[in-house]
């Protein structure tokens, strides 16, 4: 080849890599954004990245697009290495275009899509972009469709990564939601279908984007995305340590982590952990800390309904999804957001082989109008079919309450759950007994004499016969009451146990959960 070739391959390289120059990316500085390139750079091991179709540009002709043509046309696209582990991504640049999507940088998207279901590697988009490139009409639009197809074909086979670092609005808000795990930066991201102008146009509702689509509003009141971080960096170190704790793909076992905290470590602080009183609340984040691996718990979805606990952590370097209870919040009842947002994580451990622990301390579902009319009928049901649909091993332990339809639909042993604790001071009934004896004995607390001295009285023969695990050990529901300061021990002893768990379900095409 001669020099003037190589030179001419350097000049696009170059321009590629210089994306829409200097003053857009000094702008994005400005705004508290890295360019598309650092993102990569810092989310990536060092010199690990390999950028596909660098040199592609779009092919539009009208509105004086012939005239602005920028190699890579917006979009950065390959594969590269995190702790070694191979993944794909894209990174949308917005100094190009404002990070539009045409027809042709689609393609370069969905390219590296598919490479990451052939070769069984995570997919991670990086996502900062004004949406549609209008001047390309249907085209662009079409490439939407395109990547929404792939990330529903990639779901469940190959873990997806969305983190929202910039506008994120209209279709492209899609694909994202598809994703199995969304990060979101404070203050410099957004998503929304229909922004604030339409809003005020349509409804005459008066709204910024930040309330309507920030960062805290889609982690606490949508549910939309799943962790919050402060700035760029915060989000790709997060990205790097989430993966950690999963596998490349559905057809291997997450990575082990070497640990030295004992495997057999016991805490006496966890005896005194649960009130005696059956209505004082306790931190349950306290309980999950003490017993996993090194005090290290990932917390997904920490600001949505926080009356349930959703994470990744570790037993003996094995990493396991938790869901738990969280008794200092709405008493630890179950509403429709906890249902789905535990629903939708025990499906992703199902999908990726990551066995599911589940801490229980639950009063019941959320009583109330609103959650009648809502569809807490419909919603719980998805948490119950989550658990039973998942074939991953199962663990149970029940700390303290766990009455009526929730005990049967938080990991019970009847959904085929491996192994069902509970600690000696475990309630498990159909109801509290106030509310038993309120239903039970209606009749002769109207007729008694001292009604007030016949209630307590009813109300401690309930408790010392349902308010302790001997009905449902004796059972076989429980198959073992512990010490509380032993959990750890005994859950990493029930996840050896389980290693070479086989189970399947019926054949089918797939379930009909309710959604």
């Amino acid at each position: 080849m001669t020099d003037s070739g190589i030179d001419v391959l350097r000049e696009k390289i170059r321009r590629a890599e210089q994306g829409g120059g200097r003053e857009r990316q000094d702008r994005q500085h400005a705004e508290g954004k890295l360019t598309a390139r650092e993102r990569v750079e810092i989310l990536l091991d060092e010199g690990s990245f390999e950028e596909l179709d660098a040199l592609v540009e779009h092919r539009c002709l009208d509105f004086g697009m012939a005239d602005q043509k920028i190699p890579g046309d917006g979009v950065i696209a390959g594969y590269g290495r995190i702790a070694g582990r191979l993944v794909y991504l894209f990174a949308q640049d917005f100094t190009v275009f404002g990070g539009s999507l045409s027809e042709t940088n689609a393609k370069k998207i969905c390219k590296v899509m598919e490479l990451s279901m052939k070769m069984g590697a995570p997919m991670i988009g990086l996502n900062d972009s004004g949406g549609a490139r209008i001047q390309e009409g249907v085209a662009s639009l079409g490439g939407y469709a395109d990547i929404f197809l792939r990330n529903t074909l990639a779901s469940g086979v190959v873990p997806q990564i969305s983190a929202i670092l910039g506008p994120c609005a209209g279709g492209a808000v899609y694909s994202p939601a598809i994703t199995d795990f969304n990060v979101m930066v404070k203050d410099t991201s957004y998503m929304f279908v229909t922004g604030p102008d339409v809003i005020r146009t349509v409804t005459h509702e008066e709204v910024t984007k930040e309330d309507l689509g920030g960062a805290m509003t889609h982690n606490a009141k949508s549910g939309v995305a799943h962790f919050a971080v402060d700035d760029d960096r915060a989000c790709l170190s997060l990205i790097r340590e989430l993966l950690t704790y999963l596998p490349s793909n559905n057809l291997e076992e997450p990575p082990v982590v070497a640990t030295e905290d004992p495997s057999d470590r016991e805490d006496a602080s966890l005896d005194q952990l649960i009130p005696t009183e059956a209505n004082k609340p306790y931190d349950m984040k306290r309980l999950i800390e003490v017993v996993v691996d090194d005090r290290r718990f990932l917390e997904v979805h920490e600001h949505f309904a926080p009356n349930i606990i959703v994470g990744f952590a570790r037993f003996g370097g094995r990493s396991v999804g938790i869901v738990a209870n969280q008794p200092a919040v709405l008493a630890g009842c179950l509403d429709i957001d906890a249902s789905v947002k535990a629903a939708r994580f025990i499906r992703f451990c199902d999908a990726f082989n990551l066995p599911v622990v589940t801490f229980q301390d639950v009063p019941g579902f959320l009583p109330g109008t609103a959650q009648e009319f809502d569809g807490i009928i419909r919603h719980g049901a998805k948490l119950l079919y989550a658990y039973a649909e998942a074939t991953v091993p199962k663990i149970t332990v029940i700390t303290r309450k766990s009455y009526g339809g929730a005990y049967c639909v938080m990991g019970s042993k009847h959904l085929r759950t491996d192994l069902n604790l509970a600690f000696p001071g475990a309630e498990i009934a159909v109801m509290g007994p106030e509310g038993a004896v309120n239903v039970l004995y209606r009749r002769e607390l109207q007729k008694a004499a001292d009604p007030v001295a016949l209630r307590e009285q009813k109300v401690e023969e309930f408790r010392r016969k349902f308010a302790n695990p001997y009905v449902a050990s004796d059972r076989g529901f429980i198959d073992e009451v512990i010490e509380p300061r032993k959990t750890r021990r005994k859950i990493i002893a029930g996840l050896d146990m389980t290693r070479t768990k086989r189970d399947k379900n019926p054949p089918k095409k797939h379930g009909n959960i309710p959604l």
